[in-house]
């Protein structure tokens, strides 16, 4: 295979996948709640809306002000407004072409803030390594807060507490004898799994290098707190939602980022996701699609709408450059 032809699959792939999923979505639906799911959408309150894009907002001026304290140490302090409109733009690539956004990134800090590539990218893969662990975390969180929705979707199938300690027991032994094996063999598979280990570690450890330790800590709970509130504010938009816990936001918080990491922006996944979490909270499928459309709608529009603004305006506020 060429290496224009994998190109070409590695863009047009996701994207058609996103697509069929749109179809799939629209084509489990009688129209019935088709037309349900739109006068939902309709009469969604525009205040959450607007104040979800705006925390999103935040959370990307936050993750703006924390790539400076990575790149500190190297002795590079980019003007804080180019910080933003790169990761925008990013965020913009990202939507159309998956993971393309960490290269634009590394790239654009180097022709405005003339940070070296590498360096740059290597303060992305660092950024990305949090983030997982943030992630991971969260979804530790999920699993103790809704342990008892868990225990009973897993004794609905049949397990039950003793089944799950077992399953628990089992997969920690799993986890145990599969590092070891890691660890002593030398393929292909097992290095690319040693080096992306031993980068989650470095990641960890280079945030006790830095010298705003504390500062970098809060913008990172601040991030992912924006990210959450986000996803909880729009809650109030769909009225079988409005009562519903945090705990239960949080179980769809992971089924959507799970999603968002597979296609183009969630694209097609993301509403699905979205409405199979609602539904272990006894919320209808016309409900949780309405939901995950007002939300992915409203996501996607911002990263499109202000992501095509500063890919506009980063090279007129850098005419010099």
């Amino acid at each position: 295979m060429s290496d224009s032809l994998k190109k070409f699959l590695k863009i047009a792939v996701p994207i058609l996948i996103g697509l069929g999923l749109v179809f799939y979505s629209y084509a489990s639906t009688t129209p019935e709640d088709r037309t349900k799911i739109l006068e939902a959408i309709k009469n969604a309150d525009p205040i959450w809306v607007v104040l979800s894009v705006a925390i999103g907002i935040l959370s990307h001026v936050s993750r703006a002000i924390r790539w400076n304290y990575l790149l500190d140490p190297m002795g590079y302090r980019p003007k804080l407004v180019n910080n933003v409109l790169i990761i925008l733009t990013s965020y913009f690539a990202n939507t159309l072409v998956l993971r393309s956004g960490e290269f634009l990134r590394a790239t654009a800090l180097n022709t405005y803030e003339n940070v070296p590539f590498e360096k740059g990218f290597g303060t992305i893969v660092t950024e990305r390594i949090i983030d997982l662990i943030m992630l991971l975390l969260i979804i530790t969180i999920a699993l103790l807060v809704q342990t008892d929705v868990i225990l009973g979707i897993l004794e609905e199938n049949g397990i039950g507490l003793a089944g799950s300690l077992t399953l628990l027991l089992v997969g920690v032994v799993g986890l145990l004898i599969s590092i070891r094996l890691i660890k002593k063999s030398s393929s292909k598979l097992a290095v690319k799994i040693k080096t992306f280990l031993t980068g989650l570690l470095d990641g960890v450890l280079s945030i006790f290098k830095m010298k705003r330790r504390g500062a970098f800590v809060f913008h990172t709970l601040l991030i992912w707190a924006c990210y959450i509130a986000m996803f909880w504010v729009i809650k109030f938009t769909v009225p079988e939602t409005t009562d519903l816990p945090l705990g239960a936001f949080l179980v769809a918080f992971v089924a959507g980022a799970f999603a968002m990491a597979t296609t183009n922006g969630g694209l097609g996944l993301f509403p699905i996701m979205v409405t199979a979490a609602l539904s272990v909270y006894g919320i209808s499928k016309t409900s949780g699609d309405a939901y995950g459309w007002i939300m992915w709608t409203a996501q996607t529009l911002m990263v499109v709408v202000f992501g095509t603004i500063s890919f506009i305006v980063l090279p007129l506020l850098n005419r010099n450059r």
